[in-house]
Order: structure tokens, then sequence, then C-alpha cells
């Protein structure tokens, strides 16, 4: 895949909705009766997209864990406040990148698994005879542009980590503001201070507040 896409942090899709935090659910999927590791998340991801005839190199999984040597999440590694995960494809070089997000679990295992599931699912409309339906059904995950080159990261922009909590972002958007705001004298600058209140607000919008 040739677009620049962030395995880690997150890449969110434009135009998709988050889960705010406090409705976030615990998940039910298990392995061998057990919470499910981040690999098995991912290894459903890759096998669904497998059987729709996606090459394991034409998928970017991008979550907030830090990636492996492949670029594929590590499993192990501490819970991130923003669990969210999205999955973005191509089948041939010729389609549009497509993705699936989500975000409504506690756990990113939970979240891929539940990407799995819903591809597995729409896999079946194909198999009763709707390639159709099927097709036109993933004109709807086709991903939107990134935003436009040059513009920072929020976290870039508040000077924190992209696994930020909403404490944090809030205080650094404080402290910051005292000396951007257009009223102080000498010091005002009126288009890094809408940059930053673009900032906080989407790193708030990223931990569901």
């Amino acid at each position: 895949m040739n677009e620049p896409i962030s395995r880690f942090p997150l890449q969110w899709p434009t135009g998709w909705k988050r889960t705010p935090y406090g409705l976030r659910k615990y998940g039910q999927f298990k392995r061998d009766g057990r919470d499910l590791p981040v690999t098995d998340g991912v290894g459903r991801v890759l096998a669904e997209l497998e059987r729709l005839g996606v090459a394991e190199h034409d998928v970017v999984v991008s979550t907030n864990v830090r990636t492996r040597m492949d670029g594929l999440p590590r499993s192990g590694e501490p819970k991130p406040v923003d669990p969210g995960a999205c999955v973005y494809w191509k089948k041939t070089d010729k389609d549009p990148t497509r993705c699936m997000a989500v975000d409504r679990y506690t756990e990113v295992a939970d979240n891929l698994a539940a990407i799995a599931a819903t591809l597995e699912a729409m896999r079946a409309i194909e198999r009763h005879g709707g390639a159709a339906i099927l097709d036109r059904a993933f004109t709807g995950f086709a991903a939107l542009p990134a935003p436009a080159a040059g513009q920072r990261d929020w976290w870039t922009v508040l000077g924190l980590q992209p696994d930020a909590t909403a404490e944090q972002i809030r205080d650094a958007h404080k402290r910051m503001r005292s000396t951007l705001h257009p009223d102080r004298p000498g010091s005002g600058d009126e288009a890094r201070m809408a940059e930053l209140n673009v900032a906080r607000d989407r790193g708030l919008e990223g931990v569901g507040q």
C-alpha cells in the first residue's frame, strides 16, 4: 500500500465518529476461554481479508499499540488510553483504499476482533450470491483523504504523547493558551491559537471526552 498511513499511533479515519469513553464496553471475544491477545485480533483481521482476496502486504493495521519489526501491533504492550483500531486495505492498485474502524470496546484486541467479525459477516453476502451487493457495500468503506500535508498531529501541537489523558490535554492547552492568546500584548498569535484549540478538540475526541 502506497498511502502514508500511520501504523502507530492510531490514524482514525476522517469522518468516522468516535465512541465516548464512558460508553465503551468490555468485549466478549476470547481465545481458549481467556482474554484475546492483540496478535490474535490482528490474525483474525488478516485471515478475513485474505479470504476476500487481500494480501497481507496491502493491509495496514493502525492502533495505539507499538509495532513489531513487521509493522503489526505487539502483544504485551501497556494498554493505551485510546483502544481504537482501524484497518486500511486495497485489493488491487486500481482500487481505492478501504477502511474499517471500531472503538466500541475497551481493549484493542476486541476492537480488532470486531472488525474481523464484521468482515466475516460481509463475506457471507458473497457466499450467498451477492457479489454485486458486497461490492456496493464496500464502497461505503472508502477511506477519505488524510489531513493536508504539513498539518501537525494534535499531540505534537500540545507537546504531548499520542496516549495522553484528557487531563494532560487540558493542562497543556491551558498552559500554552496563556502565551498564545491573541489578546496577550506582544506575544499573541491568532493562527497558532486556532491550531492549539483544534489540537485540544481532536485530542479530547480521541479519548472520548
